[in-house]
């Protein structure tokens, strides 16, 4: 793969090539900003390959002596599979039998070999699962949850309008160690995963009192939108989505999933929607007020529902996957 300041490409190399058929090679070189060695080279490669060798070739050595032999890293899979040793413990085996193999190195190939999870074989050595994509078939069939939080915004404005050492920059970091709730906002998300349709709201704080509530003001947002019936609801492991009371909110869909511990990937709708409104909006532009950065949430939620095309929605908004139209909210919404 030519890097993007390569002068030569395989179709630049062949015209090059071609005129040095009736001209010197210093002279075309020169043309084309290379050296002579280096079109003398392609040009060779041209007439002992033809077109094939004009190609990128790849850097790795014809030999490598300290690579491991393949009947070893037979011997790594097979201990792996029928004895579900551990990789220090393979490495002691191959040692013992006079194969100096280190235990960085069994793991690397263990990797390799996708056999580095030991509760994911079964007893007879094979998989038990294979990776996949978190599919949603219909609206409603998964909701995805989420809590983000920002620093709240001052009256006036914070550092980002004033500058680091201002007083309003300080008078924030002040209300920061007096406790979390004085120095931010929580920003509490629901996305559907088959549409993308997405509500948000600026909170102040991530309770299960406060879950709740927003949890019921988002399901009269969907059904609004034709979301009726609501199969999973997804979120993390957050104190409030482990509460008893949200899981009473949610008893009306099939089932409630919480996420593996550190595995944000399984939630990867609404962490992608978050980093998007983020990225588009919240560090755009600096914000004078909170109240003015929630009202400015409100007008960018319309305008990624309704105008913003999304890949996933085949470069449409994700109401047209519900059959909605647009609102009378411009595509330039600032």
């Amino acid at each position: 793969m030519s890097h993007r300041n390569a002068p030569l490409t395989p179709a630049g190399r062949l015209r090059l090539v071609e005129r040095c058929q009736h001209r010197p090679i210093a002279h075309v070189a020169a043309e084309a900003g290379v050296s002579r060695q280096c079109l003398s080279k392609w040009v060779a490669r041209y007439r002992r390959e033809g077109e094939p060798g004009l190609l990128e070739r790849s850097s790795a050595p014809h030999r490598q002596p300290t690579s491991l032999h393949p009947d070893l890293v037979a011997d790594i899979e097979r201990l792996r599979r029928d004895k579900k040793w551990s990789a220090r413990l393979i490495a002691a085996e191959l040692s013992d039998q006079a194969h100096r193999v280190s235990t960085a190195t069994v793991s690397r190939w263990l990797v390799l070999l996708g056999l580095n999870r030991r509760r994911w074989l079964d007893t007879d050595g094979e998989p038990l699962r294979t990776p996949g994509k978190i599919v949603a078939r219909y609206r409603g069939h998964m909701i995805h949850l989420d809590v983000t939080k920002v620093g709240r915004i001052p009256d006036g404005g914070g550092w980002r309008t004033h500058g680091r050492d201002s007083t309003q920059a300080k008078t924030v970091d002040r209300a920061k160690t007096r406790g979390a709730r004085d120095g931010y906002v929580y920003l509490h998300s629901a996305v559907d995963g088959f549409s993308r349709l997405a509500y948000t709201e600026a909170l102040a704080d991530e309770t299960a009192k406060t879950a709740v509530e927003f949890w019921a003001r988002a399901r009269a947002w969907f059904a609004a939108h034709g979301i009726t019936r609501i199969t999973r609801v997804v979120s993390d492991n957050g104190s409030c989505y482990r509460s008893k009371a949200f899981t009473r909110a949610t008893s009306h869909a099939a089932r409630h999933q919480r996420t593996e511990p550190y595995t944000p990937k399984h939630n990867g709708k609404v962490e992608r929607y978050q980093r998007i409104l983020a990225e588009e909006l919240l560090y755009a532009r600096p914000f004078t007020s909170e109240a003015a950065r929630a009202q400015a949430i409100k007008v960018w939620n319309v305008h990624y529902n309704y105008h913003r095309p999304h890949t996933a929605a085949q470069n449409q908004p994700p109401a047209a996957r519900l059959g909605f139209g647009v609102t009378n909210v411009l595509r330039s919404y600032s």
